[in-house]
């Protein structure tokens, strides 16, 4: 009965409730640490007036937790919708960038770029903005249109063939990836280890600009196929019956999360578990539809990443866990769960 309720709930109000809850994840964010800063002298630090805080204060809020915030809004909120859309695209509940090795083969890619030319280019908001996400996002297209031909038959998508692909795709990852820390110098060997574990801790507002100029690109362009990809839930025949033309849509869909998934690899390293867990509790809020379903989830993706690093940075304070480890602590329960729920379905 409860769940109908939810479920019924107008799109608006499900949104605006879940703009409330981000604000008071950032205010939390921003006031929240292991340094201890009140509340006010927070707020106080943010605001163009002059306020009689220490210089320390001032230099953590607007340099340390303000560009991290916004990042791990950008970053969740970028994940959420990439694994709302490949849901919908193999129109399966276990599609996720991460656990089909989309996520293993765009930081494999970026590793690469680390390793090759961190050295040589010394400007490191060019090789933030440059090199690496475009390496991200080779390693992840080519990754994605793998598991999408090894996943699918004239008969449709394979889920049991699509995760021991995803699995095989992420040993050869691994494979690399020992390779390269092999060979890395002191320092990029150090990235890398960020790389793997995922982190927002190098927040930058070069990379802020890339990933909220990724995020409205590519909330913009899921929007407009929405309706499409809510006929692709009927199937593809039903889909192509109704003048889509499916491949086109596919490679699209393919190459926008590809390039999505390289961005937040390229800036934040490998974060599990957003993309399968923020588009099932987007769908219990506001249902299937594509059109509602997306924006939720960049909301709900946004407020998940940010209490998952507000949890990371004082559950041990004044150590620091990366976060990609505490979404992989809650994201991989949820996974099994669903794998439990989906036995039956996956011969």
């Amino acid at each position: 009965m409860n769940d109908m309720m939810i479920r019924r709930l107008p799109a608006k109000m499900l949104m605006m409730l879940a703009t409330i809850l981000l604000y008071i994840a950032v205010v939390s964010s921003i006031t929240l640490g292991p340094m201890n800063i009140g509340f006010s002298d927070s707020i106080k630090a943010l605001l163009p007036i002059e306020a009689d805080l220490p210089a320390y204060a001032t230099v953590i809020i607007q340099q340390v937790r303000l560009p991290r915030t916004l990042l791990a809004i950008a970053i969740g909120g970028i994940l959420a919708m990439c694994g709302t859309v490949m849901q919908g695209l193999f129109r399966n509940p276990l599609a996720d960038p991460g656990i089909i090795g989309v996520s293993a083969g765009a930081s494999l890619g970026a590793a690469i770029a680390i390793v090759l030319f961190g050295g040589v280019i010394g400007h490191t908001a060019f090789l933030v903005l440059g090199t690496v996400p475009v390496f991200a996002f080779l390693g992840g297209a080519l990754a994605t249109y793998a598991i999408y031909y090894l996943g699918t038959s004239s008969n449709g998508t394979s889920v049991t063939i699509m995760l021991l692909a995803g699995v095989a795709l992420g040993a050869i990852a691994g494979a690399g990836m020992g390779l390269l820390n092999y060979f890395a110098d002191d320092q990029a060997l150090r990235d890398l280890s960020l790389w793997t574990m995922g982190s927002l801790a190098g927040a930058t507002w070069d990379a802020i600009i890339l990933a909220y100029a990724s995020l409205a690109i590519l909330a913009f362009l899921y929007q407009r196929h929405a309706k499409h990809l809510n006929a692709l839930l009927l199937g593809e025949a039903e889909a192509r019956h109704l003048g889509i033309n499916v491949q086109t849509l596919k490679r699209t869909l393919i190459l926008l999360t590809a390039a999505g998934v390289g961005v937040t690899v390229a800036l934040s390293g490998m974060i599990g578990f957003i993309g399968l867990v923020v588009p099932h509790i987007g769908r219990m809020l506001t249902g299937p539809d594509h059109r509602t379903l997306l924006p939720v989830s960049m909301l709900l993706g946004g407020l998940v990443l940010l209490v998952s690093d507000m949890i990371a940075r004082t559950i041990v304070a004044p150590l620091e866990i990366p976060v990609g480890i505490i979404t992989a602590a809650i994201g991989a329960p949820f996974f099994l769960g669903l794998l439990l729920k989906q036995r039956g379905r996956l011969a």
